[in-house]
């Protein structure tokens, strides 16, 4: 079930597109998986480190990145997400409404 999951997962944040964001429960839901938003935190955790999937357009519900184990994966991100030119405020917030992208609401 995860591989299949994983790479309904991987298409759907394949397509985010540079300078917008989504939330783990949008991917979730476009790839067919409601409710799943963990589901796709651990797809996107098993990632190789080259992998060329834009999983740093992946923020929670709060429009804020993810603690992780590991630190200096935030930092990259949120350096990654700037380069595009998402603005992330004082707070860590960034603003949903205006870099919120909508993905398709049927699995491919």
């Amino acid at each position: 079930m995860n591989d299949e999951a994983f790479e309904r997962i991987y298409r759907v944040v394949a397509t985010v597109p540079p300078g917008r964001v989504v939330t783990y429960g949008q991917v979730a839901l476009a790839a067919g998986l409601p409710r799943r938003a963990r589901l796709v935190g651990r797809a996107l955790a098993s990632l190789d480190d080259d992998s060329d999937l834009p999983w740093h357009r992946v923020v929670n519900a709060q429009g804020r990145i993810s603690s992780r184990d590991a630190p200096p994966v935030e930092h990259i991100q949120r350096l990654m997400l700037e380069d595009e030119g998402v603005e992330i405020d004082v707070r860590g917030r960034i603003d949903l409404d205006r870099y919120r992208w909508e993905p398709a609401d049927e699995p491919e």
